[in-house]
């Protein structure tokens, strides 16, 4: 039913109309959303804004959930690091005290 990649198949008058090229999405004075189909016969333009909605909804999420989950693991290393080094600190100075005190 889709011939060409540039041309926008409407199922409601059966025609292969010139995709047009200036717009992101076919004005519905040409075929709606629900009869418009581009590249494949099987998935109309609504099922396929949606479906890259969600694809792109779930990539965005994806990358933040992945991006607090780093900044908290820095976070948390950097916070068990400090107090390593508090705790080497101590003990050096436990350890200066108890050589003064000889």
């Amino acid at each position: 039913c889709v011939p060409l990649a540039q041309c926008l198949w409407c199922y409601t008058n059966n025609t292969c109309i010139d995709y047009p090229v200036r717009s992101i999405l076919p004005p519905s004075s040409l075929c709606s959303l629900s009869n418009a189909r581009w590249g494949v016969c099987w998935i109309n333009f609504e099922a396929l804004i949606i479906a890259i909605a969600v694809v792109a909804g779930l990539i965005l999420v994806s990358i933040t959930v992945c991006c607090c989950y780093c900044c908290y693991c820095r976070r948390r290393s950097r916070s068990r690091l400090d107090e390593e080094e508090e705790q080497l600190a101590r003990k050096r100075e436990e350890r200066r005290l108890q050589s003064l005190q000889r």
